[in-house]
């Protein structure tokens, strides 16, 4: 494996498709209400400050808890408990995707410039959270959410009620897919008196929670779809999205968790890609 791969796989660069998808929804959605042309050369910052924010992110997340990586026969096999990748490696990777993200938007505008700083605190931030609160999904779901809103002020310069309902629908639907992940965690976050929801709740209590927050993240969705310019198609991508989010709680059950990485990886990420293709489309149909 090449060093490249290797820290691709520190990241999870796949999983960049929870928060890339919204992200073109938020710039394509301001782009719309602009009446403007699609200026390629600020979508390709866009796409790269997303990369690099995320990089920074997980390679921090990775970072700083390599200790309980290595205890934890899960994730035992991760790159830096397996010494592929140093720490000291591992920390220059996140410095310099965040001196990137930085940097990818002062191409953009001042406004993103100033805010920057705030995204980063806010993204790497979350790598401390599991340590003093049970609502370190939710810290997670606000990471994520600042993509579509992000992606919408590189286009306009300004804030409006649109970019920010899909915001709020990824911090909710981002907690309820963590809170389903985290279940495989339960005995060891106790045992290392790490905090989740699961390991505070239990596994049936926690799933509730996971479907309250999604039904409140489909519930903004509604809200945006009667709010913006959107017609039959943003419906049936709505739908779609919709299937594959109640799918998920379907074939988790409390004391079966063999198809968490199935809800939690596949389903969400086809999820989002869909999603965001209808509504993306719908603008322009």
């Amino acid at each position: 494996m090449s060093p490249i791969k290797d820290y691709f796989s520190l990241v999870k660069i796949s999983h960049t498709i929870f928060s890339m998808p919204f992200a073109m929804i938020g710039f394509f959605l301001a782009v719309k209400r602009n009446e403007g042309e699609v200026d390629f050369i600020i979508l390709f910052w866009v796409i790269l400050a997303v990369l690099f924010a995320r990089n920074a992110a997980m390679g921090f997340n990775r970072y700083i808890d390599r200790e309980f990586d290595r205890k934890n026969p899960r994730t035992a096999l991760r790159e830096i408990p397996r010494s592929i990748i140093t720490p000291r490696s591992a920390l220059l990777f996140v410095i310099l995707n965040c001196i990137l993200f930085i940097a990818t938007t002062a191409f953009i505008n001042n406004l993103c410039l100033i805010l920057s700083p705030v995204a980063l605190l806010v993204v790497l931030g979350y790598s401390f959270t599991k340590r003093f609160t049970y609502l370190s999904h939710v810290f997670l779901g606000l990471g994520l959410s600042l993509a579509p809103i992000g992606a919408y002020l590189a286009v306009a310069g300004r804030f409006d009620l649109l970019p920010l309902l899909f915001s709020f629908c990824v911090l909710f639907w981002v907690a309820g897919f963590d809170i389903i992940y985290a279940l495989q965690d339960i005995a060891f976050d106790r045992q290392e008196d790490l905090k989740s929801i699961p390991a505070t709740m239990g596994g049936r209590n926690s799933l509730i929670l996971s479907a309250f927050f999604h039904l409140v993240a489909l519930a903004l969705l509604v809200f945006a779809g009667f709010t913006g310019p959107f017609n039959l198609v943003y419906w049936i991508g709505l739908g779609l999205f919709t299937g594959l989010v109640v799918y998920q709680h379907l074939i988790v059950k409390p004391t079966d968790f063999s198809r968490v990485n199935l809800a939690f990886a596949t389903l969400n990420g086809i999820g989002s890609i869909v999603f965001a293709a209808f509504v993306i489309g719908d603008l322009y149909i």
